[in-house]
């Protein structure tokens, strides 16, 4: 006579517990033999860099540009296309001051462009469109 085998519906636990114990062991052994990495905060004495302001391009809707330099407050100033990239060159060649450059209302697209074309094909370094949050 054959007996039926009964199938075991208990998980046997033991060999778990084992693998545990083992890992635990290792962990404790190699814990104290890792060195905390280093971590270099900032000192409060640290010197802190003030932004530039940056140098104002516009370009008005009659196509003339104007130039204002927002560092030293002098007002704005009608330039030609050459005098402004050689004013902006002057300028960038004492410290790295970014430019921005705004327009009016009616400018159209093409011109902006043209204009952000011909300072980044003359070495213009940080150019940006200067955009004005609507008036409330």
């Amino acid at each position: 006579m054959r007996r039926s085998r009964k199938p075991i519906s208990e998980i046997n636990v033991v060999p778990y517990i084992d693998v545990m114990l083992v890992l635990l062991v290792i962990f404790m052994v190699t814990a104290p033999l890792i060195s905390p990495g280093q971590i270099e905060l900032p000192s409060v004495g640290s010197k802190l860099t003030i932004p530039i302001q940056p140098l104002e391009v516009t370009l008005r809707d009659d196509m003339t540009l104007w130039m204002r330099d927002q560092a030293t407050n002098v007002p704005a100033a009608r330039v030609t296309r050459d005098e402004l990239v050689g004013r902006i060159l002057a300028k960038q060649a004492k410290q790295e001051q970014p430019v921005v450059l705004a327009a009016g209302k009616n400018a159209r697209y093409e011109d902006v462009l043209a204009v952000l074309d011909l300072l980044q094909r003359n070495g213009v370094k940080k150019v940006g469109l200067l955009a004005r949050p609507p008036a409330t």
